[in-house]
């Protein structure tokens, strides 16, 4: 083989290696954030309606002639009443995502996809400065869940989590790849087991979540 053509293909290949970690720096290294997710005047009133029957006021709601109730307006004599049809709740990918959105901390940090019996979540992690290599960096971190519901009880199994796009091995994961949170932890009392007592129904499709609670 010439000098000249050895020549080449030594260039080529270094070309060819710049080329590929200039592109994992900038997709791994160097990601920038997530697009946040902006509901319409409509989505954000329902989407409203939805956390306050969870319990949570996300914002004074409308009174009929009067503008925005106040918080004082609310906190008023008033019989209390359950609706069974409250206990169930619909959440779509573009709410969910729009809450991330409105969380400090998380903005342009986190993204939720749902597809069937799937919730698969997309962040952006910063690196502590004092972190060896790869400190001040921020990386990308994937991650899935199943949740379903299945012969009376929830299922939340843990698909796998991927770092910079390699699965992290189930041993890094506490051994947890593949298990039924709920199975494992449900019947030791704590979260998992108060979740599942909670719980009525769950039913994950492509963008949306259908949540129905206990009385």
């Amino acid at each position: 083989m010439k000098g000249s053509t050895v020549a080449w293909i030594v260039l080529g290949t270094v070309l060819v290696t710049v080329a590929l970690t200039w592109w994992a720096l900038r997709t791994y290294l160097y990601a920038s954030g997530f697009e946040p997710v902006e509901l319409s005047p409509k989505e954000e009133r329902q989407l409203d309606a939805k956390l306050r029957a969870l319990g949570y006021q996300p914002a004074p709601e409308p009174v009929k002639g009067a503008g925005r109730e106040s918080d004082e307006a609310w906190l008023r004599p008033e019989v209390y009443r359950e609706e069974a049809g409250r206990r169930t709740l619909y959440f779509t990918e573009r709410e969910l995502n729009a809450l991330i959105a409105n969380n400090r901390d998380l903005a342009r940090r986190l993204a939720v996809d749902l597809s069937d019996d799937r919730v698969s979540v997309r962040a952006l992690v910063r690196v502590d400065p004092d972190f060896p290599i790869l400190g001040g960096k921020t990386l990308r971190v994937s991650g899935g869940v199943e949740m379903a519901f299945r012969n009376g009880r929830p299922v939340v199994r843990l698909l796998g989590v991927s770092l910079m796009g390699v699965p992290i091995p189930s041993a890094w994961l506490g051994g947890l790849k593949n298990v039924d949170l709920i199975s494992e932890f449900g019947d030791a009392g704590g979260f998992w087991d108060a979740f599942a007592r909670g719980v009525e129904g769950i039913q994950v499709e492509e963008g949306r979540l259908k949540l129905t609670l206990r009385e």
